[in-house]
């Protein structure tokens, strides 16, 4: 394949290889800083945080001080703390309800991530409620050992071991995908660009005008193996490529059409349309602040892309050897072609439900693919022979995550619709793949060493205040002096007094009297 570049298309590719290194480069650069500051500031909270709890002992001190520089100030701080507690609970509450109604998709995203980290979360939860073993059997043991009525402690400690046999359990009931036999595992699905306009890395960095020539173009050169786009039918019959109801967004119809910006793009004939720029704007809004990155020659390239039309585009992708697929829009009331569109239609991967039979009828090969989940009679019925679904129905169109390609890839899916072919090309095998005599023995283990460590950490507990009971309210002497245990709010404290501390107590107190 490389021997069929010429030089100057070998130049042309090093000089975009180049400029894209740079953008990287920088973008790397920034990130960088902007993730050591976020650990900085994290590792900053948990040392005031530590400090504070430390300081517990002179919190006194801090209110006689804010006391003696602002006389009459009472700063009551329990009452600032729960106003900021509630403050954080109603933002967290509005945030969630606003984000359910607005973006309820991403719920069904978050259900389908568990599918893929499920099993690594458990391992997380279990060494995180082994840690809170600790301070669980301190306090049980702790007010056991002083002889007072614990039962919230046994309340803390009941709810605390039902708890974590559950999560003990969770493997036998889990389910992911991604958990396969060896030699289980199908081919990677097809990478189909969406709207051509591959983004760069996992940067949002598009590289052409959406639903242009020079995008699908980009959308082979990076590995796709597919491409996917919308077509829509012109006052003149001429199927062309636009995703948008206007033209507005893609294109100058502002300026040379500025009486009918928000005419529906379906009612221009074609020599209008051809007579309209659809790639100036990806330079003039530059909606991914990366056109600067491109070179000379393909911002050149970029602010002369027409409008594309279907036949053009259906001449690249044979030249290609491109799967196709689009979303084929119905022309509003009104339209010439409004009943009679499936006619200008060539050959199609067939999303829209209406007349199916008609299509069926004109070409029996046309392979039908339907947008619904329906039953395997109805998709046999209506001759439909593939599902194209949003990935949080079956994870098959626009995943740009490599956990969401793994989790398609997993469950076997044929092919996936992405902005991010060549990031997703570069992925070899499923993340978190793994056979299930390798999870099995993984969360045994875990929950083996982690129910040891439970169990050591209680012996240590029950040792430890068994034999401070013992000792509470005793002296120990030493050569020179008596260490004395007595208890305080805060714990039991060690302190050491001379010999001779006794008469001076004695000759203090008699200092006294005489006063």
């Amino acid at each position: 394949m490389a021997s069929s570049f010429s030089p100057l298309q070998v130049g042309r590719l090093q000089g975009l290889r180049a400029q894209l290194l740079r953008r990287y480069e920088h973008r790397t650069l920034l990130e960088g800083v902007c993730f050591a500051l976020l650990v900085a500031a994290f590792c900053l909270t948990l040392v005031f945080l530590y400090f504070w709890g430390q300081a517990k002992n002179d919190y006194n001190d801090f209110d006689w001080w804010v006391h003696l520089q602002y006389p009459g100030l009472l700063v009551p701080w329990s009452l600032v703390l729960l106003i900021g507690i509630v403050v954080s609970l109603t933002f967290s509450i509005v945030a969630t309800a606003v984000l359910s109604d607005l973006w309820s998709k991403e719920l069904t995203t978050l259900l389908l991530s568990f599918q893929v980290t499920a099993p690594f979360l458990h391992v997380g939860g279990v060494f995180l409620l082994t840690a809170l073993s600790w301070p669980v059997a301190l306090h049980f043991f702790r007010m056991n050992s002083r002889g007072e009525e614990n039962i919230w402690g046994g309340l803390i400690l009941g709810f605390y071991l039902s708890f974590l046999s559950v999560l003990y359990l969770v493997p036998l009931g889990l389910y992911s995908p991604c958990i396969k036999e060896v030699g289980t595992l199908g081919p990677p699905p097809a990478l189909i660009g969406h709207r051509g306009a591959p983004m760069f890395c996992v940067t949002v960095f598009q590289l052409a005008p959406e639903n242009t020539l020079m995008s699908f173009e980009k959308a082979v050169e990076t590995g796709s193996e597919g491409l996917e786009t919308d077509v829509t039918i012109s006052v003149d019959g001429v199927p062309f490529l636009m995703h948008d109801q206007t033209l507005r967004r893609t294109t100058n119809v502002q300026h040379v059409f500025p009486n009918r910006t928000n005419m529906a793009a379906s009612l221009f004939s074609w020599s209008d349309l051809q007579s309209l720029n659809a790639g100036a704007w990806f330079l003039s809004s530059d909606p991914f602040s990366n056109a600067g990155s491109l070179s000379a020659e393909e911002r050149l390239r970029a602010a002369q892309q027409p409008v594309c039309s279907l036949q053009a585009f259906l001449q690249l992708a044979a030249q290609t050897e491109q799967l196709v697929i689009f979303d084929l829009y119905r022309p509003p009331r009104g339209h010439p072609f409004r009943d009679t569109w499936i006619h200008r239609t060539l050959e199609v991967l067939w999303l829209p439900s209406d007349l199916r039979s008609l299509v069926h009828l004109s070409d029996p090969s046309l392979q039908q693919t339907s947008g619904s989940r329906l039953p395997p009679e109805d998709l046999q019925r209506n001759n439909i022979l593939r599902l194209n679904l949003h990935y949080s129905d079956m994870s098959t169109q626009s995943p740009r995550c490599p956990w969401l390609f793994s989790l398609a890839w997993c469950s076997g899916v044929q092919s996936v619709t992405t902005n991010n072919p060549q990031l997703l090309s570069s992925i070899t095998a499923p993340l978190f793949l793994m056979s299930p005599e390798e999870y099995n023995l993984m969360w045994i283990l875990t929950d083996l060493l982690s129910l040891l460590l439970i169990i050591l950490f209680f012996i240590f507990h029950w040792w430890r205040e068994r034999g401070l009971a013992f000792c509470s309210g005793t002296k120990v002497s030493l050569d020179n002096g008596t260490y004395s245990k007595f208890k305080t709010e805060m714990s039991d404290i060690w302190s050491v007094s001379s010999i001779n501390s006794q008469a001076e107590r004695t000759s203090n107190l008699a200092t006294v009297t005489q006063h």
